[in-house]
Order: structure tokens, then sequence, then C-alpha cells
């Protein structure tokens, strides 16, 4: 049996929500942080932490993967105040895209101007390897060229426009400071650009998918992200994203490796501390930014 994937919330349910955690918290977060698969331990970063359960959250979906911890943490990072969602929601959960992208709407309605995500990917650029972080500059939307935007449907204008621009949803300035930041960290050896696309899953692509998404430009592949981009750009907040390279993608049909999602989730737990470090930073220098602004 599917969750319910009834469409969409209206702009009065996304502020129901965000009035809900607004009054069970005093931080006011102007930074969101999403936590990918294996990635949870940045919320833990947090300093005087509130977490609600997913389930406990009016609107909310729950997150029914292994690696998503399913909790929204509130708390300070390095001084800035944060809320952290530890573990996502993806299509192949069978969730509505517009149920998906609710936390980001959420967000917005909770005053966060800057969103942060991360997710692990499937390599397919070639000189990636396996630890790889790869900064997002950006996104192939596979779902979307079928009509399953989460943008679609009737638009309210209190969120954005009908047609919002996506061709700057990857903010330069993060991505240059991210690149900044690695190489003062020296994570230059491991620290890579690149194009993100997005497919529906749960099944990992085929050898001959592998290849098209190659030579079409992508980089990386996964199974969200994405959607939040658009939902989170649609509202007016600032991006950044990040993947982890969990496998290098199957291209040879010689080959003997199989994707699978304990490789990701180990993957996730050898680099968590560099990527942690990578962002915690950059939340620091934004902090700095913005105040001598």
């Amino acid at each position: 049996m599917f969750p319910d994937s009834s469409t969409g919330y209206s702009y009065e349910d996304c502020k129901a929500t965000a009035d809900w955690l607004l009054a069970q918290t005093s931080v006011r977060p102007v930074v969101g942080i999403v936590c990918g698969s294996g990635m949870g331990g940045l919320a833990d970063m947090l300093k005087d932490q509130v977490a609600f359960n997913y389930k406990d959250i009016p609107n909310f979906p729950e997150s029914t993967v292994h690696g998503h911890a399913g909790r929204l943490v509130f708390g300070t990072l390095k001084g800035r105040p944060c809320v952290c969602m530890q573990g996502r929601f993806h299509l192949y959960e069978g969730y509505a895209i517009q149920k998906i992208t609710l936390p980001m709407r959420t967000f917005s309605l909770l005053g966060v101007e800057t969103v942060i995500l991360t997710n692990a990917a499937g390599g397919l650029n070639q000189d990636f390897k396996v630890g790889d972080i790869m900064i997002m500059k950006d996104h192939i939307n596979m779902p979307g060229f079928a009509g399953n935007n989460p943008l679609a449907g009737p638009n309210d204008d209190r969120f954005g426009v009908r047609f919002p621009c996506m061709s700057d949803a990857y903010d330069r300035e993060l991505q240059q400071l991210a690149v900044d930041v690695g190489q003062e960290l020296g994570y230059g050896d491991f620290l890579r650009e690149g194009i993100y696309c997005v497919l529906g899953g749960p099944s990992f692509e085929t050898i001959a998918e592998c290849r098209m998404l190659h030579k079409l430009g992508a980089d990386a592949v996964g199974m969200s992200t994405a959607h939040e981009v658009i939902a989170a750009r649609h509202c007016g907040m600032r991006v950044f994203a990040l993947s982890l390279i969990t496998n290098k993608a199957v291209m040879d049909y010689d080959s003997e490796e199989k994707a699978n999602h304990e490789e990701v989730l180990e993957t996730g737990q050898h680099r968590a501390i560099q990527l942690e470090k990578l962002v915690s930073t950059m939340v620091t220098r934004m902090a700095y930014n913005n105040t001598n602004a």
C-alpha cells in the first residue's frame, strides 16, 4: 500500500505547518539543510537542538527509507539559526511530487533564505571517483520531461510566479564559496563540479540508461534534490547543493559491478566528516557575508 498520494498543499496548509513549528521552538532559521542518504550527521552538529519526528508534524509525510532518520531538527550552526531535515522524501516512496516538496515551502514560510541540499549519487563522469563531492551547478530533471513537476497545478502567487526561471537555480556565489572553502580545507583532490540528473527510482539505472545520461551531459545521477530545488527557487530562496559520489555508474556490459544501497550508506559514513566540515564552514562564511553586507 502506497502512502497517500493526493496532490498538493495549499498556501494555508503550508502556513499551518510553519506556524505549528514556530510555536514549538524559538529558533528562527535563516538556513535550511537537507541531509541525503547516510548524511544525517549534519543535523547532529546543530547546538541547542529542538527536534521533531516527521510523523508528529502537521501535513508532513514520513520518510520510509533506511538511512533517512525522519526528523526535522532546529538549532544553531556556528551561531547561525538553522533547520535541518534528517531524511527527505522521494517519488519512489509513492508520494505525489507536491508532497515531496512541502518542506521547501515550509522552510520559506519559516523565514529560511538559503537552502543547502545534499544527496548520494552515482558517478557518470568517468573522471569521478567514489567518495568525490560534486558541487551541483545545474540539473537535468527527467521526471519533469514527462510533466511531473512540483509546480504543476494551480499556481499561488504568494509562493512565487507561474513560470519561474531555472537558468540561475544554483547560486553561483555559493558555488564559488564552496570551491574556496574546499581548497582551504585541503579537499581539492575530491571536490568536483558537475551536472546532476534526477530519475524516479527506486531501481538503479541500466547500463544503456547510464550511457544515455552521460551523453546528455550528466556527471552524476540520483533520485532526489531537483524537485526540491525547483520548489525552493519558486519561493525565492537561494540554493546550493552537493552530491556525494557513492558509487560509479556501471557503463560496461562486461563489468561485474552492481549498484546497491549499502554501498551508498557506507560511502556516506566515510566522507561524512569532510562533508559536514565543508557545509558548516560555508554556513559560517555566509553568516559573515550577510552581517557585513
